[in-house]
């Protein structure tokens, strides 16, 4: 019985001590990488990103990382494995950028092209080089999620099966919603004012049916109105990430709402 319990004794200490491994060490457990967070520079140490940047690395899609430090966005394969952030080729967007920004892009892509190793506590993520140390908060402590309810979201852009859109007659009609902790609809459509009941849960938000005001409107904002009302009806899926939610109908149809 003695030998049998050193021996509990010992593969406990041993599980203890695998969970006091420091993230970043080779075989940290997959807990402990930044996958699915996405993380904002808020201190860099060395060179500095040319334009100010902030560098955001969003880790959301499994093995890849988005790039973005104030110029174009760029996104690549990822791996955490032996103390290192080690990145594939980044493919980046091609866009034209003004003044310091311009070399934004070449930073970001040397810095990462060089593996830096990684640190992750429970809000920060520190990446260091040779040339720079990068401490990057995780957003959503930066900037948490505006709770869905008791929130006033203006409308910014239209969602279809195959494209986000917005146009002027989006932002000329600045469709708000707000739904009220007991589930009251109250805002506009993008002309006509909008009231009703919604039930809300975790992902799901089931509009009753809503009844708006019958002033006449032009054209482009009844075509906006249309879109928005389509969205608001019935079941609809939400995700808040930020200052951000998106409804999504089962359609594909759906809209991108900012908190104001």
């Amino acid at each position: 019985m003695r030998s049998l319990a050193v021996l509990v004794i010992t593969l406990v200490a041993a599980g203890l001590a695998g969970c006091a491994e420091s993230d970043g060490s080779p075989g940290a457990p997959a807990s402990t990488v930044p996958s699915g967070r996405t993380f904002v520079s808020t201190s860099v140490e060395g060179t500095d990103i040319p334009g100010g940047g902030p560098l955001t690395l969003d880790f959301t899609e499994k093995d890849r990382v988005s790039v973005h430090a104030g110029c174009n966005r760029g996104s690549a394969d990822v791996d955490f494995a032996d103390g290192t952030m080690t990145t594939g080729p980044i493919a980046m967007t091609l866009m034209a950028c003004p003044g310091e920004l311009s070399g934004a892009d070449a930073w970001v892509t040397e810095f990462l092209e060089q593996s830096p190793s990684w640190q992750l506590d429970a809000e920060n993520l520190v990446l260091r080089n040779d040339t720079a140390t990068i401490t990057l908060t995780d957003r959503k402590a930066l900037d948490p999620d505006r709770p869905i309810t008791g929130t006033a979201w203006t409308v910014t852009s239209l969602l279809s099966p195959d494209a986000v859109s917005t146009s002027a007659a989006l932002e000329r009609s600045a469709a708000q919603l707000t739904i009220g902790d007991d589930g009251a609809v109250t805002g506009n459509a993008g002309c006509n004012r909008i009231s009703g009941k919604a039930d809300v849960h975790s992902d799901t938000i089931v509009f009753g049916p809503l009844t708006t005001t019958r002033m006449a409107c032009p054209e482009d904002v009844t075509e906006v109105e249309r879109a928005v009302l389509h969205v608001m009806d019935g079941e609809v899926r939400v995700s808040v990430d930020s200052d951000t939610m998106r409804l999504s109908k089962a359609d594909g149809y759906g809209l991108e709402l900012t908190a104001r």
